[in-house]
């Protein structure tokens, strides 16, 4: 009986979902109807307490506060010079500039933690330069595609900030977490820009003219600021100093001051960033809230238990466990984004995970490595849209440029699964 009410609860939400009203909301209505017709606690109150004590955890101010850092530096000159900067270093590697995708993507997921921002912002300097010195449309396509979604794995991740505040786990401990597994996949990308030059050799320009060390040195000294910026954000995470919030707060403070460094930082720059960030704050808030009132109604009627009562009757090992939940997450990527996937799922989920024995702060990478398949999961793969946006080319040519992404994706996934210490041995040494 529990099973089939949630059932329906759940077809209502993709009814209301399909009717095109915000996620958030959606929730909010599929949760009171549940908690006002199948359970005893009055709607109205369960509510009010339950959102109002989600929304008012002191855990998820460092959300607006990176979010607002991440608007304040796509406003400074760091998108403009980003190119320049890098483009000297990588002369003598295959592929050439080719990396400056997953390079520069990597460097703006550390400031950004949002996919679809990296993904623009670097796909706007990256993609014009590249068709303009004659590299291949597909590959520089695809690997920019793959390597935006380093915007949700490389610290600070808004999905690890969501994720920890669903699981209740150390935000702190999941930044820390991502940084190996997130080197590990540029890397992977990297290598395979390098293995792709290697067997099409005549599809790559000529290196460009060798510069000095100090002429390079020069060249990236846009880039400096912004790396010691956010070395010091992760820094005093890592070591202990800053909780996540208040280093999300000195992120805040350091952008503002290297953007009046620059000279772009004025009243007009400073008022859309804060509108910008406040923004995306706003619309992720709405998710949680109503995420956490739909929990709540789940809870009263009984579906996690039930859930995780019929996982456990199938006996499933822990590999093929994960392989389900790889198949169940690509296939809500089709629908959902990201936060969303989340939000929608942990409560539900992190009852038979923990059965299943599985550490809360490897399942958060793993989801995060799992909602990154999802960024390039058509038809609704929020980074193929935004490529689709700065290409105007068919979306299909765009998931089959980035399927080679998609495969180092899940050997990703496999390699954390296999060794498990690529996750967790440093937040162990917190």
């Amino acid at each position: 009986m529990d099973m089939m009410v949630a059932g329906l609860l759940m077809a209502l939400l993709f009814v209301i979902l399909g009717s095109g009203l915000w996620i958030g909301l959606a929730l909010v209505a599929v949760a009171a109807v549940g908690m006002e017709f199948f359970t005893q606690r009055p709607a109205g109150d369960s509510m009010a307490l339950t959102m109002w004590g989600h929304m008012s955890s002191w855990t998820l101010t460092a959300l607006p506060l990176f979010l607002w850092m991440g608007e304040i530096l796509f406003r400074t000159r760091l998108a403009k010079d980003m190119f320049s900067g890098l483009a000297p270093w990588l002369n003598r590697l295959p592929g050439r500039l080719l990396h400056t995708n997953v390079i520069g993507c990597g460097i703006f997921a550390a400031v950004s933690g949002s996919s679809a921002a990296t993904c623009a912002t670097i796909g706007k300097i990256t993609l014009p330069e590249l068709k303009k010195r004659g590299y291949p449309d597909d590959i520089a396509i695809g690997t920019l595609a793959g390597a935006g979604t380093l915007g949700l794995l490389i610290p600070p991740s808004i999905i690890m900030i969501v994720y920890g505040v669903a699981s209740n786990v150390s935000i702190a401990k999941l930044f820390v977490a991502g940084v190996i597994p997130g080197i590990l996949l540029a890397l992977l990308f990297m290598g395979y820009i390098v293995v792709w030059s290697l067997r099409h050799p005549g599809r790559i320009p000529a290196a460009d003219t060798a510069m000095r060390f100090v002429d390079k040195v020069k060249a990236a000294r846009h880039l400096i600021p912004v790396v010691l910026l956010i070395g010091a954000v992760l820094g005093s995470i890592y070591t202990g100093i800053a909780t996540a919030t208040e280093a999300a707060a000195l992120g805040v403070a350091g952008s503002l001051a290297l953007a009046a460094a620059e000279g772009s930082l004025t009243w007009r720059s400073f008022r859309e960033g804060l509108v910008a960030g406040a923004r995306v704050y706003c619309m992720i808030g709405i998710i949680l809230a109503g995420a956490a009132f739909l929990t709540l109604a789940m809870g009263f009627i009984g579906l996690p238990r039930h859930l995780a009562e019929w996982i456990g009757s199938l006996g499933l090992s822990p590999a093929m466990l994960l392989v389900l939940l790889v198949a169940f997450f690509i296939l809500l990527g089709c629908f959902l984004d990201g936060i969303s996937m989340v939000v929608l799922t942990m409560a539900v989920l992190l009852p038979t995970v923990e059965a299943a024995g599985f550490d809360l702060i490897w399942f958060g990478i793993f989801i995060v490595l799992v909602v990154e398949l999802a960024q390039i999961t058509p038809p609704v793969g929020f980074n193929l849209f935004v490529l689709q946006s700065l290409t105007k080319r068919q979306i299909t040519d765009i998931a089959r440029t980035t399927m080679p992404l998609f495969l180092l994706m899940l050997l990703a996934i496999a390699l954390i699964y296999l060794f498990p210490g690529l996750v967790t041995w440093l937040p162990s040494q917190m």
